[in-house]
């Protein structure tokens, strides 16, 4: 039997140092950083927090923590005063509660809610100003805040390489800054800002219009958090009544629009007059600081950009809310086309209101609606350039809801017997956590984005064998389609992007334009029925401006409305619970500022009690508060009620084969291993059958992602009922110092060596590193395949070996072959690509 020699996982190679160039009006120098203190500044630090009562304006922490339940749980007036009853009948406790009927709660919550800055106008509207300033004089987020625009480089071991995350590293706020009047702490305070449509209503006779704005000075994980400095609802648009006789008219349409924008008018006061002249503001680090508003980005699906852009939209000659695309060229992707401009805009509404014909002909020419843009009259926010790529809406909700459409279509020709087999196919999948999983997809429909994503991570695997150029030319074709596709979307995915990664994107949008017209003649030439011939829709062009995007303001997830999506659930459930369905727009904000005033509250106490307690803890920290919370980057869990002997696991061999030997092949591992390891050995080890060992059936993995070099996390299974279901996950560990494999788990377990201490092993089945001559499909769709070793190949490896979990897809046409799920998740999609490399 071979012996191996595992060892520990091998950290990725990563640079040494991190530079950051400032813009030249922060005055700062250029900084180096190593790898462990990058993205780390003294002013990130929280500073001690001493208020005594950080729950006022409540009379007491009880007063705010019922409060908290109260509005968290939807009770309405008879509950709230029941309750309160209840409570004021209890006269021992913790926690002193003052209120006495749903009147006082209500006062507390108004009173609460006072110490922001006040509050809606008659459309429903609060400046986004003043939320501005609500984050500015708190004393949790100000160190957070980042004023200046920088370029950030990683070194790749040759030279330093730029690097776009956060908007700040983006080109468009350091040209914003550039452009800011010449006098002394001029930075920009950039806005997100989203508005969509949501059907409040289980039937969708009511409907909000929610307008939500988030802070591009914060970093990601709080503008995208739901804490406080994450997204707030500061309006509420008024929905034009729909009139089945009047749609499609000119007048009604321009009604629409002029509603829109004048409404949107009252988000901007305040902020639209300081863009101008600027804001003075001493900052956290006592730094006067003049900010000028920005809005540095608008992030909405396609439909509200043309309502945000002024265009006219499907029906337009230019439909692209950022270029001048022809309507009939948006198919072709290896074009560029003229950007848009406000000038331009300006001038042609300029002339229609001098000489309607005029102005007609020039406004149609540009695809424009003859109506001022609201966003015109904030300084240095272009808003064609403030619309961003979003994947939601123009990918996974939009451009890939149609090629499943014609997947359906082809595998109908088919016969039924194919489509069987890809419904089971898509049944088999294997399960993984936070990927949903579906028994059918020819049959159902989704509204659900977040669906559609994941179902396009496991089509391409369930057609390969069933859609070859013998058996569908037009298939085949198709899931060439589907595969660029899926390579586009991983690489637009990624959070962190380097000039590499955006010279990948606008190669494969060339391979993603010739796939499609592919396609689409060979669609022409087919017999099906119905295939999709008119590609031109602007959501198969939008992608064409993502690496702009990117370059002009960070990755891809800072103009998502994936944060934003979420928020209409909350919305439903307060329109069902907290509303009389009358004037629903007022009660909705009021909850919601209630809510708001309550998280801010919730910060200040949570902060107070975090610093007490450091207090009270000293020096003598408990081991939970060291910063790795377990030994090495995995966690065994999950353990099994009793232990078992050796003998009882040599047991198992009689139905499974990786059980054959288990004694002997144990006895030889740990005596060729230990040693490896720094243990002295002075005689050889052996079991005796009734040696115990303690099994486990779940293992959790930290590992550093390739993608932003932080923290991510993986929770692998080994588990013969998981949820009812056998569950024994993949993962891809270090075998060698010089050898990565994947594997399958088998068993997972601890055990105490005399004089030695406690160990945690994993039993596996390796899977070949690559099959020699790949077959000539996984190079056509960039597909890695790996072979099963025989189960009675098992071997032991360290849990410490473990890099991260896996998930590998068997080829039913080729016995104990499977391919890597490259698309799993942004770092796997990495590695992968770095092995064909």
């Amino acid at each position: 039997m071979a012996t191996i020699n595992p060892a520990p996982a091998a950290s990725a190679q990563l640079p040494s140092e991190f530079k950051t160039e400032f813009h030249p009006r922060s005055g700062r120098q250029t900084l180096f950083q190593p790898f462990d203190q990058f993205g780390i500044s003294p002013e990130a630090q929280d500073a001690p927090i001493v208020d005594k009562e950080p729950w006022c304006p409540f009379r007491s922490r009880g007063d705010f923590e019922f409060s908290e339940i109260a509005i968290e749980a939807a009770l309405n007036k008879s509950q709230i005063n029941a309750l309160l009853s209840l409570i004021t009948r209890i006269s021992e406790g913790h926690a002193q509660i003052t209120l006495k009927n749903e009147a006082d709660l209500s006062k507390a919550w108004d009173n609460a809610a006072a110490e922001l800055t006040p509050v809606l106008y008659e459309v429903h509207a609060r400046p986004i100003w003043d939320w501005a300033l609500d984050l500015l004089d708190n004393p949790l987020l100000a160190p957070h805040f980042v004023w200046d625009a920088c370029r950030v480089y990683k070194h790749n071991g040759a030279q330093f390489e730029r690097f776009f995350n956060e908007p700040w590293t983006g080109d468009r706020w350091w040209d914003i800054q550039s452009s800011l009047p010449d006098i002394d702490g001029a930075v920009p305070f950039c806005f997100i800002l989203y508005a969509d449509k949501t059907k409040l209503s289980s039937f969708g006779t009511v409907k909000g219009y929610p307008v939500v704005v988030r802070c591009a000075n914060l970093p990601t994980h709080i503008r995208n958090g739901e804490a406080f400095g994450g997204g707030r609802i500061v309006g509420w648009l008024p929905i034009v009544p729909e009139d089945a006789g009047e749609e499609g008219k000119l007048g009604y349409t321009t009604l629409k629009r002029v509603v829109w924008h004048e409404s949107f008018k009252k988000l901007l006061e305040h902020a639209a007059q300081y863009s101008k002249t600027g804001y003075s503001h001493k900052c956290h680090d006592d730094i006067l600081r003049w900010l000028f508003p920005v809005i540095l980005i608008l992030s909405a699906d396609y439909e509200e950009q043309c309502m945000m852009s002024l265009i006219r939209g499907r029906g337009g000659k230019c439909p692209c809310p950022v270029c001048l695309v022809q309507l009939e060229e948006l198919h072709d992707l290896s074009k560029t086309y003229t950007l848009r401009s406000i000038g331009e805009a300006m001038e042609a509404l300029r002339v229609y209101k001098r000489s309607r014909a005029q102005g007609e002909e020039l406004l149609k020419a540009l695809g424009l609606r003859p109506v001022e843009n609201i966003f015109w009259i904030m300084w240095y926010s272009d808003p064609h350039d403030a619309l961003s790529f979003d994947r939601l809406h123009s990918l996974h909700g939009g451009l890939w809801k149609h090629l499943p459409a014609e997947l359906k279509k082809i595998l109908a020709s088919l016969g039924r017997e194919a489509e069987a087999a890809f419904e089971k196919l898509i049944d088999d999948f294997p399960r993984w956590r936070n990927l949903n999983h579906f028994k059918s997809a020819i049959n159902i429909t989704f509204s659900d984005g977040n669906k559609y994503q994941d179902l396009s991570k496991q089509t391409l695997y369930a057609c390969l064998n069933l859609l070859t150029p013998r058996t569908s030319p037009e298939g085949h074709q198709l899931l060439c389609v589907i595969s660029t596709y899926l390579q586009l979307d991983s690489l637009i995915g990624l959070d962190v992007h380097t000039e590499g990664t955006l010279a990948a994107i606008e190669a494969e949008l060339l391979i993603f334009d010739t796939e499609l017209k592919a396609y689409v003649a060979c669609a022409k030439s087919s017999d099906i029925e119905k295939l999709k011939l008119d590609w031109n829709f602007p959501k198969t062009h939008l992608w064409k401006h993502v690496v702009r995007d990117i370059r002009r303001k960070g990755a891809a997830r800072n103009y998502s409305t994936r944060p934003n999506e979420k928020l209409h659930g909350p919305l439903k459930d307060t329109y069902h619970h907290r509303t009389n369905g009358k004037d629903v727009a007022g009660q909705i904000l009021r909850v919601d500022h209630h809510k708001f005033a309550l998280m801010l509250l919730r910060e200040r106490v949570d902060a107070v009690d975090e610093y007490n307690r450091l207090q009270a803890l000293g020096n003598d920290l408990p081991d939970e508060d060291v910063a790795v919370a377990f030994n090495g980057h995995v966690k065994l869990g999950a353990p099994t009620q009793n232990p078992s002997s050796i003998l009882d696991l040599e047991n198992r061999s009689a139905v499974d084969r990786s059980f054959q030997a288990f004694r002997r092949k144990f006895t030889e591992f740990i005596n060729t291993s230990l040693p490896t390891y720094g243990h002295q050995l002075t005689n050889w080890i052996t079991f005796p059958a009734d040696y115990q060992i303690h099994e486990h059936r779940y293992l959790k993995v930290n590992y550093e992602s390739m993608v932003d070099w932080k923290q991510a996390t993986d929770h692998l299974r080994c588990n013969p009922q998981f949820h009812g279901l056998p569950r024994f996950d993949h993962a891809l560990i270090q075998l060698t110092a010089d050898e990565t494999i994947f594997v399958r788990l088998i068993l997972l377990f601890r055990c105490s060596i005399s004089n030695l201490g406690s160990f945690e092993f994993a039993l596996v089945q390796p899977y070949t590193a690559r099959i020699n001559g790949s077959r000539r499909m996984d190079r056509f769709f960039k597909l890695t395949r790996v072979k099963a070793l025989p189960r009675a190949s098992s071997i032991f490896v360290p849990l410490s070996s473990f890099i991260r979990g896996a998930v590998l897809v068997p080829d039913a046409d080729h016995q104990d072959e499977h391919l890597v799920v490259d698309h799993l998740d942004s770092d796997m999609f990495l590695r992968m690509r770095a092995r064909v490399r």
